[in-house]
Protein backbone atom coordinates (compact mmCIF):
# COMPACT_ATOMS: atom_id res chain seq x y z
CA UNK A 1 0.00 0.00 0.00
CA UNK A 2 1.15 3.46 -0.74
CA UNK A 3 2.75 5.48 2.40
CA UNK A 4 1.22 8.71 2.62
CA UNK A 5 -2.29 9.77 3.07
CA UNK A 6 -2.55 12.77 0.50
CA UNK A 7 -4.95 14.02 2.91
CA UNK A 8 -2.10 14.72 5.44
CA UNK A 9 0.00 17.19 3.88
CA UNK A 10 -0.96 21.14 3.01
CA UNK A 11 0.56 22.33 0.38
CA UNK A 12 3.84 23.85 1.21
CA UNK A 13 4.61 20.33 3.01
CA UNK A 14 3.79 18.39 -0.20
CA UNK A 15 6.02 20.32 -1.98
CA UNK A 16 8.80 19.37 -0.11
CA UNK A 17 7.28 15.76 0.18
CA UNK A 18 7.31 15.90 -3.92
CA UNK A 19 10.41 17.58 -3.90
CA UNK A 20 12.63 15.02 -1.83
CA UNK A 21 11.36 11.96 -4.45
CA UNK A 22 12.77 13.93 -7.32
CA UNK A 23 9.73 15.53 -8.25
CA UNK A 24 8.24 19.15 -9.28
CA UNK A 25 7.33 21.60 -7.20
CA UNK A 26 4.33 22.35 -9.34
CA UNK A 27 3.05 19.33 -9.23
CA UNK A 28 1.67 19.93 -5.69
CA UNK A 29 -0.73 22.38 -7.17
CA UNK A 30 -1.62 20.84 -9.69
CA UNK A 31 -2.74 17.86 -7.57
CA UNK A 32 -4.37 19.70 -4.82
CA UNK A 33 -6.69 21.22 -7.74
CA UNK A 34 -7.77 17.67 -8.87
CA UNK A 35 -7.81 16.86 -5.51
CA UNK A 36 -9.80 19.56 -3.71
CA UNK A 37 -11.38 21.52 -6.55
CA UNK A 38 -12.27 18.34 -9.14
CA UNK A 39 -12.70 15.67 -6.40
CA UNK A 40 -10.74 13.51 -8.46
CA UNK A 41 -8.47 10.79 -6.40
CA UNK A 42 -7.72 8.12 -9.34
CA UNK A 43 -4.42 9.00 -10.46
CA UNK A 44 -4.98 7.55 -14.42
CA UNK A 45 -7.91 10.55 -14.53
CA UNK A 46 -5.52 13.36 -13.87
CA UNK A 47 -4.62 13.77 -17.65
CA UNK A 48 -2.24 16.77 -17.35
CA UNK A 49 0.31 14.71 -15.58
CA UNK A 50 2.51 12.45 -17.69
CA UNK A 51 1.43 8.87 -17.22
CA UNK A 52 4.91 7.85 -16.02
CA UNK A 53 4.93 10.51 -12.91
CA UNK A 54 0.74 9.17 -12.31
CA UNK A 55 2.07 5.98 -11.80
CA UNK A 56 5.04 7.19 -9.61
CA UNK A 57 2.50 8.99 -7.60
CA UNK A 58 0.16 6.29 -7.12
CA UNK A 59 3.31 4.41 -5.29
CA UNK A 60 3.63 6.94 -2.37
CA UNK A 61 0.40 8.33 -2.26
CA UNK A 62 -3.91 7.02 -0.29
CA UNK A 63 -6.88 8.82 -0.20
CA UNK A 64 -8.04 7.61 3.31
CA UNK A 65 -10.65 8.87 4.57
CA UNK A 66 -12.78 8.13 8.08
CA UNK A 67 -15.87 5.99 7.72
CA UNK A 68 -18.71 7.03 8.46
CA UNK A 69 -20.81 5.50 11.60
CA UNK A 70 -23.99 6.90 11.29
CA UNK A 71 -25.53 10.09 9.90
CA UNK A 72 -28.21 11.72 11.60
CA UNK A 73 -30.65 14.17 10.56
CA UNK A 74 -32.77 16.93 12.82
CA UNK A 75 -36.25 17.98 12.65
CA UNK A 76 -34.38 21.46 12.49
CA UNK A 77 -31.91 20.59 9.49
CA UNK A 78 -28.62 19.84 11.66
CA UNK A 79 -26.77 16.92 10.55
CA UNK A 80 -24.31 14.73 12.57
CA UNK A 81 -21.90 12.26 11.42
CA UNK A 82 -20.09 9.68 13.79
CA UNK A 83 -16.68 8.82 11.91
CA UNK A 84 -14.85 5.72 12.71
CA UNK A 85 -10.57 7.05 13.67
CA UNK A 86 -9.86 3.12 13.46
CA UNK A 87 -8.97 1.10 17.01
CA UNK A 88 -12.41 1.49 18.20
CA UNK A 89 -12.17 5.15 18.31
CA UNK A 90 -14.83 8.02 16.81
CA UNK A 91 -16.31 11.06 17.13
CA UNK A 92 -18.79 13.18 15.64
CA UNK A 93 -19.25 16.47 13.59
CA UNK A 94 -22.03 18.82 12.75
CA UNK A 95 -23.10 20.88 9.91
CA UNK A 96 -25.27 23.40 11.17
CA UNK A 97 -27.62 25.58 8.64
CA UNK A 98 -28.69 29.12 9.54
CA UNK A 99 -31.56 31.25 8.16
CA UNK A 100 -28.96 33.62 5.70
CA UNK A 101 -27.51 30.52 3.90
CA UNK A 102 -24.79 30.49 5.83
CA UNK A 103 -24.13 26.65 6.17
CA UNK A 104 -21.30 25.85 9.25
CA UNK A 105 -19.22 22.67 10.01
CA UNK A 106 -18.37 22.25 13.49
CA UNK A 107 -15.33 19.49 13.63
CA UNK A 108 -13.74 17.98 16.39
CA UNK A 109 -10.07 18.08 17.36
CA UNK A 110 -9.50 15.01 19.25
CA UNK A 111 -11.58 12.21 20.61
CA UNK A 112 -12.26 12.69 24.23
CA UNK A 113 -11.16 15.51 26.07
CA UNK A 114 -8.28 16.27 29.01
CA UNK A 115 -9.78 20.13 29.78
CA UNK A 116 -13.05 17.97 31.81
CA UNK A 117 -15.39 21.08 31.53
CA UNK A 118 -18.26 20.46 33.37
CA UNK A 119 -21.00 21.43 31.28
CA UNK A 120 -19.55 19.21 28.17
CA UNK A 121 -20.54 15.47 27.16
CA UNK A 122 -16.44 15.46 25.28
CA UNK A 123 -15.15 15.95 28.66
CA UNK A 124 -16.45 12.76 30.47
CA UNK A 125 -14.17 10.62 28.36
CA UNK A 126 -10.09 11.41 28.96
CA UNK A 127 -8.05 12.09 25.39
CA UNK A 128 -7.59 9.10 23.85
CA UNK A 129 -6.58 10.17 20.34
CA UNK A 130 -5.02 13.32 18.91
CA UNK A 131 -6.77 13.56 15.60
CA UNK A 132 -4.30 13.42 12.44
CA UNK A 133 -4.94 16.33 9.69
CA UNK A 134 -6.43 13.80 7.25
CA UNK A 135 -9.05 13.21 9.81
CA UNK A 136 -9.18 16.67 10.61
CA UNK A 137 -9.83 17.84 7.12
CA UNK A 138 -11.94 14.47 6.43
CA UNK A 139 -14.75 15.88 8.22
CA UNK A 140 -15.27 18.55 5.53
CA UNK A 141 -14.50 16.10 2.63
CA UNK A 142 -17.72 13.80 4.39
CA UNK A 143 -19.99 16.53 5.21
CA UNK A 144 -19.59 18.09 2.01
CA UNK A 145 -19.77 14.71 0.00
CA UNK A 146 -23.62 14.73 1.62
CA UNK A 147 -24.76 18.00 0.27
CA UNK A 148 -26.10 18.69 -2.84
CA UNK A 149 -23.57 20.03 -5.35
CA UNK A 150 -24.83 23.31 -5.38
CA UNK A 151 -24.73 23.65 -1.85
CA UNK A 152 -21.37 25.23 -0.22
CA UNK A 153 -19.78 24.92 3.37
CA UNK A 154 -19.60 28.82 4.15
CA UNK A 155 -17.90 28.58 7.65
CA UNK A 156 -16.00 26.19 10.05
CA UNK A 157 -15.97 26.30 13.44
CA UNK A 158 -13.21 23.99 15.62
CA UNK A 159 -16.09 23.66 18.36
CA UNK A 160 -16.91 20.18 18.59
CA UNK A 161 -14.91 17.29 20.41
CA UNK A 162 -11.50 18.07 22.19
CA UNK A 163 -9.34 21.03 22.63
CA UNK A 164 -8.19 22.59 19.31
CA UNK A 165 -5.05 24.17 21.08
CA UNK A 166 -3.88 20.85 22.69
CA UNK A 167 -3.61 19.63 19.29
CA UNK A 168 -2.07 22.38 17.85
CA UNK A 169 0.59 21.17 14.80
CA UNK A 170 -2.31 19.19 12.74
CA UNK A 171 -4.82 21.62 13.74
CA UNK A 172 -3.51 24.66 11.74
CA UNK A 173 -2.00 22.08 8.86
CA UNK A 174 -5.39 21.23 8.10
CA UNK A 175 -6.62 25.17 8.09
CA UNK A 176 -3.98 25.44 5.79
CA UNK A 177 -5.33 23.14 3.87
CA UNK A 178 -9.19 24.15 4.19
CA UNK A 179 -7.53 27.82 2.88
CA UNK A 180 -5.20 27.42 0.17
CA UNK A 181 -5.85 29.09 -3.11
CA UNK A 182 -4.92 25.90 -5.07
CA UNK A 183 -7.77 23.80 -2.65
CA UNK A 184 -10.96 24.66 -0.73
CA UNK A 185 -10.49 28.68 -0.55
CA UNK A 186 -11.90 28.52 2.60
CA UNK A 187 -11.08 32.50 4.03
CA UNK A 188 -9.41 32.67 7.17
CA UNK A 189 -12.23 34.78 8.73
CA UNK A 190 -14.66 31.75 8.01
CA UNK A 191 -13.01 29.97 10.38
CA UNK A 192 -13.30 30.15 14.06
CA UNK A 193 -10.43 28.10 16.67
CA UNK A 194 -12.78 27.83 20.16
CA UNK A 195 -10.53 27.41 23.15
CA UNK A 196 -11.26 26.60 26.96
CA UNK A 197 -8.17 28.77 27.92
CA UNK A 198 -4.93 27.37 26.56
CA UNK A 199 -3.46 30.73 26.94
CA UNK A 200 0.49 29.95 25.93
CA UNK A 201 -1.03 28.70 22.65
CA UNK A 202 -3.50 31.36 21.60
CA UNK A 203 -0.83 33.25 19.66
CA UNK A 204 -0.98 30.65 17.34
CA UNK A 205 -4.88 31.67 16.80
CA UNK A 206 -3.34 35.19 15.79
CA UNK A 207 -0.67 33.99 13.72
CA UNK A 208 -2.77 31.86 11.91
CA UNK A 209 -5.24 34.89 10.89
CA UNK A 210 -8.13 32.88 12.01
CA UNK A 211 -11.12 33.81 14.19
CA UNK A 212 -10.61 33.13 18.15
CA UNK A 213 -13.41 32.20 20.36
CA UNK A 214 -12.99 31.45 24.35
CA UNK A 215 -15.38 29.37 26.35
CA UNK A 216 -15.41 31.95 29.18
CA UNK A 217 -18.28 30.49 31.47
CA UNK A 218 -18.36 32.36 34.39
CA UNK A 219 -18.05 35.48 35.43
CA UNK A 220 -15.65 35.04 38.30
CA UNK A 221 -12.27 32.87 38.77
CA UNK A 222 -14.49 30.53 41.82
CA UNK A 223 -17.13 29.52 39.44
CA UNK A 224 -14.96 29.26 36.50
CA UNK A 225 -12.53 27.23 38.37
CA UNK A 226 -15.74 24.99 39.72
CA UNK A 227 -17.25 24.62 35.95
CA UNK A 228 -13.59 24.75 34.21
CA UNK A 229 -10.56 23.07 35.74
CA UNK A 230 -8.09 24.93 33.40
CA UNK A 231 -8.89 27.97 34.96
CA UNK A 232 -6.81 27.06 37.76
CA UNK A 233 -3.87 26.91 35.34
CA UNK A 234 -4.97 30.23 33.58
CA UNK A 235 -7.31 32.81 35.64
CA UNK A 236 -9.42 34.87 34.03
CA UNK A 237 -7.38 37.97 34.46
CA UNK A 238 -4.43 35.66 32.37
CA UNK A 239 -6.95 34.83 29.76
CA UNK A 240 -8.46 38.13 29.11
CA UNK A 241 -5.22 39.59 28.88
CA UNK A 242 -3.99 37.01 26.02
CA UNK A 243 -7.62 37.86 24.11
CA UNK A 244 -6.78 41.55 24.55
CA UNK A 245 -3.13 40.92 22.67
CA UNK A 246 -4.65 39.40 19.93
CA UNK A 247 -7.33 42.02 19.31
CA UNK A 248 -4.53 44.37 19.50
CA UNK A 249 -2.60 42.24 16.97
CA UNK A 250 -5.20 41.58 14.70
CA UNK A 251 -7.99 44.43 14.55
CA UNK A 252 -10.87 41.55 15.41
CA UNK A 253 -13.11 41.11 18.20
CA UNK A 254 -13.15 37.87 19.79
CA UNK A 255 -15.87 36.05 20.73
CA UNK A 256 -16.62 35.14 24.14
CA UNK A 257 -18.61 32.10 24.83
CA UNK A 258 -20.28 32.44 27.94
CA UNK A 259 -22.94 28.75 29.18
CA UNK A 260 -26.03 29.31 31.10
CA UNK A 261 -26.11 27.29 34.13
CA UNK A 262 -29.62 27.14 35.53
CA UNK A 263 -28.36 28.36 38.84
CA UNK A 264 -24.86 28.54 38.57
CA UNK A 265 -24.11 31.10 35.92
CA UNK A 266 -27.10 32.59 35.01
CA UNK A 267 -27.78 35.63 37.52
CA UNK A 268 -28.29 38.99 37.27
CA UNK A 269 -25.76 40.11 39.48
CA UNK A 270 -23.20 37.70 37.01
CA UNK A 271 -24.40 39.42 33.75
CA UNK A 272 -23.39 42.88 35.74
CA UNK A 273 -19.90 41.19 36.43
CA UNK A 274 -19.64 39.33 33.41
CA UNK A 275 -20.12 43.11 31.60
CA UNK A 276 -17.06 44.80 33.86
CA UNK A 277 -14.63 41.97 33.28
CA UNK A 278 -14.88 41.95 29.71
CA UNK A 279 -15.57 45.78 29.12
CA UNK A 280 -12.50 46.53 28.12
CA UNK A 281 -11.89 43.34 25.89
CA UNK A 282 -13.03 44.17 21.76
CA UNK A 283 -15.18 41.25 22.28
CA UNK A 284 -19.17 40.30 21.04
CA UNK A 285 -20.70 37.71 23.90
CA UNK A 286 -22.57 34.54 23.12
CA UNK A 287 -25.07 32.96 25.20
CA UNK A 288 -25.33 29.50 25.07
CA UNK A 289 -28.53 27.91 26.86
CA UNK A 290 -27.07 24.98 28.32
CA UNK A 291 -27.53 22.00 26.33
CA UNK A 292 -28.46 18.65 28.89
CA UNK A 293 -26.46 14.81 28.41
CA UNK A 294 -26.79 11.84 30.43
CA UNK A 295 -24.91 11.85 33.51
CA UNK A 296 -25.02 15.50 34.00
CA UNK A 297 -25.72 17.26 36.79
CA UNK A 298 -26.45 20.80 35.32
CA UNK A 299 -29.95 21.89 34.44
CA UNK A 300 -30.49 24.24 31.40
CA UNK A 301 -32.25 28.04 32.34
CA UNK A 302 -35.61 28.69 31.20
CA UNK A 303 -35.70 31.07 28.32
CA UNK A 304 -37.32 33.75 30.23
CA UNK A 305 -34.11 33.65 32.23
CA UNK A 306 -31.67 33.48 29.08
CA UNK A 307 -33.69 36.55 27.75
CA UNK A 308 -33.06 38.59 30.97
CA UNK A 309 -29.15 37.75 30.93
CA UNK A 310 -29.03 39.34 27.64
CA UNK A 311 -31.21 41.73 28.50
CA UNK A 312 -29.35 42.94 31.37
CA UNK A 313 -26.19 42.90 29.63
CA UNK A 314 -27.28 45.18 26.41
CA UNK A 315 -28.84 47.45 28.89
CA UNK A 316 -25.35 47.82 30.26
CA UNK A 317 -23.53 48.56 26.67
CA UNK A 318 -22.22 44.63 25.63
CA UNK A 319 -23.01 42.99 22.53
CA UNK A 320 -24.04 40.11 23.47
CA UNK A 321 -26.61 37.49 21.09
CA UNK A 322 -28.16 34.14 21.71
CA UNK A 323 -26.89 31.20 19.76
CA UNK A 324 -29.63 29.49 18.34
CA UNK A 325 -29.78 26.12 19.45
CA UNK A 326 -29.95 23.47 16.79
CA UNK A 327 -29.28 20.01 16.89
CA UNK A 328 -30.50 19.39 20.40
CA UNK A 329 -33.32 16.23 19.67
CA UNK A 330 -29.96 13.97 17.97
CA UNK A 331 -27.28 15.14 21.12
CA UNK A 332 -25.91 17.53 18.20
CA UNK A 333 -25.62 21.06 20.07
CA UNK A 334 -23.05 22.75 21.87
CA UNK A 335 -21.60 20.62 24.60
CA UNK A 336 -23.32 17.59 23.48
CA UNK A 337 -20.66 15.29 21.26
CA UNK A 338 -19.61 12.39 22.14
CA UNK A 339 -18.08 8.91 21.08
CA UNK A 340 -19.63 5.77 20.78
CA UNK A 341 -20.21 3.68 23.83
CA UNK A 342 -22.52 0.97 24.60
CA UNK A 343 -26.64 2.05 24.84
CA UNK A 344 -25.39 5.60 23.81
CA UNK A 345 -28.71 7.65 23.27
CA UNK A 346 -29.05 9.00 20.22
CA UNK A 347 -32.38 10.90 20.57
CA UNK A 348 -33.33 13.71 23.10
CA UNK A 349 -37.24 14.60 23.65
CA UNK A 350 -37.20 18.16 23.65
CA UNK A 351 -39.71 19.84 25.15
CA UNK A 352 -39.84 23.59 24.08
Amino acid sequence: MPKYNFYDYSLEDLKNLLVSFGKEKFRAQQLFKWVYVDRITDFDLMTNIAKKTRDELKSLFHFTLPGVVQHLKSVDGTQKFLLDMGNGKTIECVLIPADNDRLTLCVSSEVGCNMACGFCYTGKTKLSKRLSTSEIVGQYLIAKEALPENVRITNIVFMGMGEPLDNPDNVFRAIDILHSEWGIKLSRKKITVSTSGLVPQIPLITKSGVRLAVSLNGSNDEVRSRVMPINKKYPIDVLLDACRAHCEETGDKVTLEYVLLKGVTDSLEQAHELYHLTKNVPCKINLIAYNEHPGSDYLRPSSSQVDRFQKELMKLGAHVLIRKTMGRDIFAACGQLTSLYKNRPERLEVHA
